[in-house]
């Protein structure tokens, strides 16, 4: 079987050295006589599994002692309303920076519990660009600043932490977390999808400073509190074990290919390859991101009209490149380069796209 190049914003592309080990412990794991799926989550065998997992992303993007990590059901939509719930008052302003559509998206989930200030917006400019810093108005009084440090459907990163004083910083790292060194104690919170760059759908991590626990938020039920799940190692409830195992399978895939700094250099390669492409093509490809703000990991692209695009998405799936289609909010064309994309990939789009300008340019 020949498994073609997925560019799949995510649920995204998974090492197929993970899948085939995955495929090959699925009908029993290590010898236990049971499949990972079927083991209980409170058993000897599946705490191992967690406990490796913790350890090895904490080695894997630098985590320090003092931050707890945890390991919870569904996405980072779940996690940008708690944040508001665990660390702000009712009604007490956190400020936002608004750079894409997961920036609205984080406002919409916190606005019932607090009050909301834009601290920046790109939004005028059609989110191209990272509003600077010293344009930023932030409150005296917030309870945390947000920032997603990228946004997967424009396109757009931010490529420096930025500094916010002494007001904990909370960043959605959905779609590029571990593709580059990370200082984590420059954040007060983390939180990131698995499924671009550290595993499938379904689960999450968040990474917290532990003495912002110590807040005491919002009324909120145990399954709510980040507190109750830190206390019982993210077991509060039955957690989604097999996502969880698979998570742990792609942190050990990273450290034996190198680790963060290895993947760094792989993804400043692959992007180079397609912006490259779309720059040189003379205007029949289009980048509208400032390019200080472009995306390592998503570039979204334009052709000159809609017949082309068409033509280009199903061109491109004949020829083993998956899921290029541009996001309806924006259309286009999306190739979205997480970790386990290899530089193949990336070179063979660039090809592609070569190819694509000369017959149809």
């Amino acid at each position: 079987m020949t498994r073609a190049f997925n560019f799949s914003a995510g649920p995204a592309t998974l090492p197929e050295s993970v899948l085939r080990q995955a495929q090959a412990e699925m009908l029993e794991w290590n010898g236990a006589g049971a499949s990972i799926v079927e083991m209980s989550h409170r058993g000897p065998e599946f705490m191992a599994v967690a406990a490796e997992a913790d350890a090895d992303l904490r080695r894997l993007i630098g985590i320090p002692d003092d931050y707890a990590v945890l390991f919870l059901a569904g996405g980072a939509t779940t996690q940008q309303a708690l944040l508001a719930l665990n660390f702000a008052s009712p009604g007490q302003t956190v400020d936002y920076v608004l750079t894409g559509h997961w920036g609205k998206t984080a406002i919409k989930q916190v606005s019932p519990y607090v009050r909301v200030n834009v601290a920046a917006s790109s939004e005028a400019n059609g989110f191209h660009d990272i509003p600077p810093r010293d344009q930023w108005q932030l409150s005296d009084d917030a309870a945390y600043v947000h920032i997603t440090a990228n946004e997967t459907i424009h396109g757009v990163e931010f490529r420096d932490t930025p500094d916010v004083g002494s007001v904990p910083l909370f960043a959605d790292f959905s779609s590029s977390i571990a593709s580059e060194p990370l200082d984590v104690s420059r954040y007060g919170l983390i939180y990131a999808g698995a499924q671009k760059n550290l595993g499938p759908v379904g689960v999450s991590v968040v990474i917290v400073r532990r003495d912002l626990l110590e807040r005491s938020g919002q009324p909120r039920a145990d399954i709510f509190d980040y507190r109750s799940h830190v206390a019982r190692d993210s077991m509060l409830n039955t957690p989604p074990t097999w996502n969880w195992y698979l998570a742990g399978l792609v942190f050990k895939w990273m450290l034996a290919e190198g680790g963060v700094e290895e993947f760094a250099r792989r993804n400043a390669a692959k992007s180079a390859l397609v912006y490259n492409a779309i720059d040189a093509s003379g205007g029949f490809y289009r980048n509208e991101v400032v390019p200080a703000a472009r995306s390592r990991m998503n570039i979204p692209f334009f052709l000159p009209d809609e017949t082309l695009t068409a033509r280009f998405v199903s061109e491109s799936k004949a020829a083993g490149l998956l899921a290029l289609k541009g996001h309806k909010a924006v259309g286009g064309i999306r190739a979205s380069l997480y970790n386990a994309l290899p530089v193949e990939g990336a070179q063979a789009l660039a090809a592609f796209m070569r190819d694509f300008q000369q017959r149809n340019g």
